[in-house]
């Protein structure tokens, strides 16, 4: 007989097993679909947000606390001495980048399957065409927009007009 306290523990572990493991807010990789646009956008347009850590370096220093002393005949009578001072330093701010994505109901397993072949076409997607957001197709997405300066594995807006999946809006004569 099997308990049903240990079915959900044996679900999460299959999911785990195969790699495709439910996304959650403490993943640093993971982007937010927002439920309100942001100020201004256009109604019935869908957004996500991506937020990036700040970059930290820690720098150390050896500062000279008394130099060394020099007898005339050039021999050390007294070595320098140092201290060591060690500081972190932010080289990179925490980036939040708001941007346009497909709406939830555009995001069919046909849509899915054209972003699949779309990356396969261009050397990016390696996996089977089989309609689904999977890590594969999350991966290859991010390959795609990262040479353009956005690192997301959340296909934007921007990045399916240049696939060629979703129309570019044509400039309307005045």
């Amino acid at each position: 007989m099997i308990r049903p306290t240990l079915i959900a523990p044996c679900a999460f572990l299959a999911l785990a097993a195969c790699g495709e493991v439910p996304r959650t807010a403490a993943d640093p990789d993971a982007v937010q679909r927002l439920d309100t646009p942001p100020p201004g956008a256009a109604p019935g347009t869908c957004w996500a947000q991506d937020t990036s850590p700040a970059v930290v370096e820690t720098v150390t220093e050896q500062i000279l606390v008394s130099p060394a002393e020099v007898a005339a005949d050039g021999t050390v009578t007294r070595p320098a001495s140092y201290r060591t001072e060690t500081a972190q330093k932010i080289v990179q701010e925490r980036r939040v980048t708001r941007f346009q994505v497909p709406c939830r109901a555009e995001l069919t397993p046909e849509f899915n399957a054209s972003v699949q072949r779309a990356l396969k076409a261009r050397g990016l997607y390696r996996g089977p065409i089989n309609g689904e957001m999977d890590r594969r197709t999350r991966a290859a997405i991010r390959s795609f927009q990262k040479p353009q300066g956005f690192d997301s594995d959340i296909l934007s807006v921007a990045g399916a007009r240049q696939l060629g999946l979703i129309a570019v809006p044509r400039d309307r004569p005045a």
